[in-house]
Formats: structure tokens, C-alpha cells, sequence
């Protein structure tokens, strides 16, 4: 009977070091990558501004090529909505909608709501930005902010949501590079 007290005790104390160090432990990462991609600035953005482009180089959608899509609205504008359930619990069922676009000739931004409901409800609010570095030459931003509130970020910072996330993006702005430099 010790032992068994003795053993609860170590994990109570285990628990509470872990719920203590998520205190320290931030809530909100912010995962930014950036790729020039030799093309112009204009063109770049019409691209990347239509969110059902990203079945052809994000790296979600490669994942499961059969989940399903829903659309609601015009691509491409404000309110647009892409929305997708999967049977692949990593890649879930989620939506972006488009929630700002500005654009002129040297740059482009548009920002996204993004909205996971599995296998975990989230909000992340992302963005994807063109800049002209040059003529032909286009600095694409693809940007994601993961919140996870306490304790779960936790979680967040043993299994590194900012590689995690990161590569995903890396990954897919290689795969926008090679599309639109053909």
C-alpha cells in the first residue's frame, strides 16, 4: 500500500511540474517562410490569391487526394470559403476563408481565417504576401499562427508545431515554385 501512495505521489508531482512548466511555455506560435519564385509579382499573387491552387502544391491536400471539397462564393475574393473533410485523421476537416485581399503592382497580400473542427478545433489565422524583388522575381510569404491554449501548448512544444508547420509550408512553397516557374 506504500508503494502504491509512494508511485500516485510521483505522478501528482509529475503532473503538476508539467502543468507548471506550461506556464512558461507560449501559447501562440508564429510560423513565417519565404521563397522568391521567378516570376512577376502580379502573376504570382493572381496565383496564389484563388485558394483552390492550393490542391495543386499544398502539402494538406496532397495528403489525402480524396477528401472532399466544398467551395462557397468566388475565388479569389473576400468571403470565399474552401473547406474540406477527410478521412485521414491527419489532415482532418477544416475551412480558409478569405477575410482580406490587397493588391497593387509591387505587392499582394491576403489574409486567411483558417479554422480546424478535426481532429482538434482551432483558429489560426494565416496569410500569404507577394513583394517584388525584382521584374521577373517575387518574394512569396506563406505565414500560419497556431494558438494553443494552456495546457495544450504543451503539447505544442513536445512535438515542435514550428518545424512541424514549417516544413509543411516549406514544402509547399517549393511546390509553388516549380508550378509557376514552368
Amino acid at each position: 500500500m506504500r508503494r502504491l501512495k509512494r508511485i500516485l505521489m510521483v505522478l501528482i508531482g509529475l503532473i503538476a511540474v508539467l502543468l507548471i512548466v506550461a506556464l512558461f511555455i507560449p501559447e501562440q506560435i508564429v510560423v513565417i517562410r519565404k521563397s522568391t519564385i521567378h516570376r512577376n509579382q502580379i502573376e504570382v499573387f493572381d496565383y496564389v490569391k484563388h485558394l483552390n491552387n492550393q490542391e495543386k502544391y499544398g502539402v494538406w491536400w496532397k495528403a489525402d487526394p480524396n477528401m472532399k471539397i466544398t467551395t462557397s462564393g468566388i475565388d479569389g475574393t473576400v468571403g470565399y470559403i474552401h473547406a474540406w473533410k477527410s478521412t485521414d485523421d491527419n489532415v482532418g476537416e477544416g475551412q480558409q476563408k478569405i477575410i482580406s485581399l490587397h493588391e497593387d503592382s509591387t505587392s499582394g497580400k491576403m489574409e486567411i481565417e483558417l479554422k480546424f473542427i478535426k481532429p482538434f478545433k482551432s483558429n489560426n489565422p494565416s496569410y500569404i504576401s507577394t513583394a517584388s524583388k525584382s521584374k521577373n522575381s517575387t518574394i512569396v510569404t506563406w505565414a500560419i499562427t497556431s494558438n494553443m491554449p494552456y495546457p495544450m501548448n504543451l503539447l505544442g512544444a513536445v512535438i515542435n508545431m514550428e518545424k512541424m508547420l514549417g516544413d509543411d509550408l516549406d514544402q509547399g512553397l517549393k511546390n509553388l515554385k516549380v508550378i509557376l516557374e514552368k
